[in-house]
């Protein structure tokens, strides 16, 4: 196992034994999206041997290295000063230093800022070596019963009203079913706004998904209104059918 780094020499030349001019590898893992046992091993392999590990969220990362019994040193990539941190981090890089990539849960860079630093590695040709892993989309449709031999992945609900009107007006439009994360709020007026526009167009909420209070609620936008009194959950997947698809759905109106 290759000798852990100090965060003050982080940045420094490697041992007098490497090559001089050898450039790190900066490796894009993919972490569990709930249950922490859910992470591959490749990923563990790679989380133990790195120098560094960028971290969305170095707090969750930490209890995930903690539950592998796993020592590495971590630091913080986002959400702020993302073209600073980048720029460190390829410095470092370039010095010889591997790095790992991770998000606070689910794949890197899917609805996640570590895109600049993926850039800036290839413009400076580092080698940039995917581990894939879970993904809290591909999770919610295996789950969601709907075709999905392709998808549309939205994101996050957009919080402001007139946005979030106007994203589902776009997902109801489509032939595919789309896929969106979600607060407890957002969920709601999404809710209400299908309930009144497209009452029968089927949806389906993943809620905290391989966590032990994973639920999964199945139904027209009508009949997942009625549960939403009791929604609970921190993690909200939503997905919604294209329209003639999924059994009960049919076209939204004044669409």
């Amino acid at each position: 196992m290759p000798t852990k780094w100090s965060q003050q020499n982080a940045g420094a030349s490697r041992t007098s034994g490497s090559p001089p001019d050898r450039r790190g590898t900066l490796y894009v893992v993919a972490v569990s999206i709930g249950h922490p046992d859910d992470v591959t091993v490749r990923a563990i392999q790679v989380l133990r041997k790195v120098d560094l590990i960028a971290s969305e969220d170095p707090k969750a990362t930490q209890q995930l290295l903690a539950h592998h019994r796993i020592q590495a040193m971590v630091t913080s990539y986002g959400p702020r000063n993302l073209k600073e941190k980048a720029a460190v981090l390829v410095q470092r890089l370039q010095r010889g230093i591997d790095v790992a990539l991770v998000s606070d849960c689910g794949s890197p860079l899917v609805v996640d800022p570590g895109h600049l630093l993926v850039v800036a590695a290839h413009a400076h040709g580092i080698p940039v070596i995917p581990i894939p892993g879970p993904s809290v989309a591909i999770a919610a449709l295996t789950a969601a019963g709907l075709p999905c031999e392709s998808f549309y992945l939205l994101g996050y609900l957009p919080s402001k009203a007139p946005h979030l009107v106007r994203c589902l007006i776009d997902a109801l439009k489509r032939e595919v079913p789309t896929v969106a994360f979600c607060t407890v709020n957002s969920l709601m007026r999404a809710v209400h706004f299908l309930v009144n526009i497209a009452p029968r167009r089927f949806v389906v909420l993943a809620c905290d998904l391989t966590m032990s209070s994973e639920h999964i609620i199945r139904g027209t936008s009508l009949q997942v209104s009625r549960s939403l009194p009791n929604m609970q959950g921190e993690q909200i997947t939503i997905v919604l059918a294209g329209k003639n698809r999924g059994g009960r759905d049919t076209k939204p109106r004044s669409v």
